[in-house]
């Protein structure tokens, strides 16, 4: 046993030791990916240095655990004819049948092929990490196939005008065939041509988490599809339809059969839904859903066609914000797609408080998306706040000021230090969850000064949220 732990330790050892960074750039010995993608190995890095590339034929990455990133800007990858005119296999700009990639800070565009399909990125391999990249103009941003046992996750992405005028209807800014997961956070997709959808996903289970999902000048479909039903959780949204959209519905589910393995339940909490057509309805599911669980929303705008059409076997329903009129919630500016809440919006403190989680993850938005893919902290004062959006008070009087808390160090490695004003609070605990919404670590904090043991703490960002009395405040923690 002993013996196999250590040939097992030396061979990761040496993998690492021997994974080769290659660089990819104008000034460099090799001026394209598809001069460098046959060369890689397994556990590889491709950088590749700020640049317009054009017309590189179709990139095949078939190695696992790549690591592919742009460096000094967000390089970008214009396709050309040398994938349009490809009769044989033509998929997109990068096709990515390797297991575990990750592709970060890349702009992919105009990809077209032969089959009205072509995609910035073609997944055929499981467990695909896509991070704070650009999709512009392909027919497909993302197009991700069948794929058992698979995770994608896409976050601080950005899509647009993804669709084709050639077969309207059946590209979209992003398209999830089956897979198991679909992680969708931090991103903003917008303005899908010819009755393209902004996110259309057909995976088992689906968590959209904080993105701004709008349909703003362009005739796109719906603005999420969720087609083959399965376990959706979709919190802290900005959802919005334009003038312009050909469907009558934002949001559709299990429309073309619910056929995934796993429970029918969908959960929508503290999204912004925004119709700006004369008709339509803002929730479709199909038939025989399980659950739908609708909280903490609001719905603004024309819904002729009903809040909520089909039926589900249990519906969970309450402090949902309705109206025809954009005006009456008092937006910041909705004219400009500005969501945020004035001070005198009827939406403040008008939520309910939930406390479920939904494999891992929560329910009650602690996070809110910032323009462009980004996030910040949303602090309660009170009871939630209805739709995507907490108010922010502006800078307080020396009179109001609350104590304050202080989380220290940030960054850490071994503890943190939280320091209480127990003399205003009576009582007070901390929540650290990761940023998935696992809950790790919940106690109870009885003195000024307490230090926690995170010595055990994977690397990586975790959620601080302190629970005084009726205060809630959120802080981001980063383990070394």
């Amino acid at each position: 046993m002993k013996r196999s732990l250590f040939l097992f330790i030396a061979m990761l050892i040496a993998f690492q030791i021997h994974a080769t960074t290659w660089n990819v750039g104008p000034t460099r010995s090799y001026t394209y990916c598809s001069q460098v993608a046959p060369l890689v190995q397994h556990g590889d890095t491709v950088e590749i240095d700020f640049a317009t590339y054009i017309n590189d034929p179709q990139v095949i990455w078939n190695k696992n655990n790549l690591y592919i990133v742009g460096i000094g800007g967000r390089p970008r990858l214009e396709a050309g004819s040398i994938i349009a005119n490809d009769m044989s296999n033509g998929k997109g700009i990068f096709v990515i049948s390797g297991s575990n990639v990750h592709v970060h800070n890349i702009e992919f565009a105009n990809a077209v092929v032969q089959d009205n399909n072509g995609a910035g990125i073609r997944q055929e391999g499981a467990n695909l990490h896509i991070s704070n990249c650009r999709f512009v103009s392909n027919e497909m941003g993302i197009l991700a196939g069948n794929i058992p046992n698979c995770k994608t996750t896409v976050e601080y992405c950005e899509f647009v005008n993804g669709g084709s005028t050639l077969n309207p209807g059946y590209q979209h800014n992003i398209y999830i065939n089956h897979i198991d997961t679909l992680v969708f956070r931090y991103n903003f997709t917008y303005d899908a041509i010819a009755e393209g959808h902004e996110l259309k996903s057909r995976a088992t289970y689906n968590f959209i988490l904080y993105n701004r999902i709008a349909n703003q000048s362009s005739e796109d479909s719906r603005t999420i599809d969720l087609p083959n039903g399965g376990t959706s959780v979709i919190v802290g949204n900005i959802i919005e339809q334009g003038p312009n959209s050909a469907n009558s519905n934002l949001l559709g589910y299990g429309l073309e059969g619910l056929t995934n393995n796993a429970p029918h339940e969908l959960y929508c909490v503290n999204n912004t839904f925004i119709n700006k057509k004369a008709t339509g309805s803002f929730i479709q599911v199909a038939n025989g859903t399980e659950a739908l669980f609708v909280k903490n929303n609001t719905f603004a705008g024309a819904k002729t066609g009903g809040l909520f059409i089909g039926s589900a076997t249990v519906l969970d329903s309450s402090n949902n914000a309705i109206n025809n009129s954009l005006d009456v919630f008092g937006f910041e500016d909705p004219s400009n797609h500005d969501y945020h809440l004035s001070s005198t919006s009827v939406l403040i403190d008008a939520g309910t408080m939930i406390s479920t989680e939904v494999l891992g993850y929560a329910l009650q938005p602690y996070l809110s998306y910032v323009d462009t893919c980004l996030y910040e902290s949303r602090n309660l004062n009170g009871l939630p706040d209805i739709g995507a959006y907490e108010y922010s008070l502006p800078l307080a009087t020396a009179d109001e000021v609350q104590p304050a808390f202080s989380i220290y160090p940030n960054p850490f490695a071994i503890s943190i230090t939280i320091d209480v004003p127990v003399d205003h609070y009576k009582d007070v605990a901390v929540r650290i969850s990761t940023i998935s919404g696992a809950v790790i670590l919940n106690k109870r904090l009885d003195s000024i000064t307490n230090t926690i043991d995170v010595s055990t703490f994977p690397a990586g960002i975790y959620v601080a949220t302190i629970v005084a009395d009726q205060d809630i405040l959120v802080h981001k923690l980063v383990k070394m």
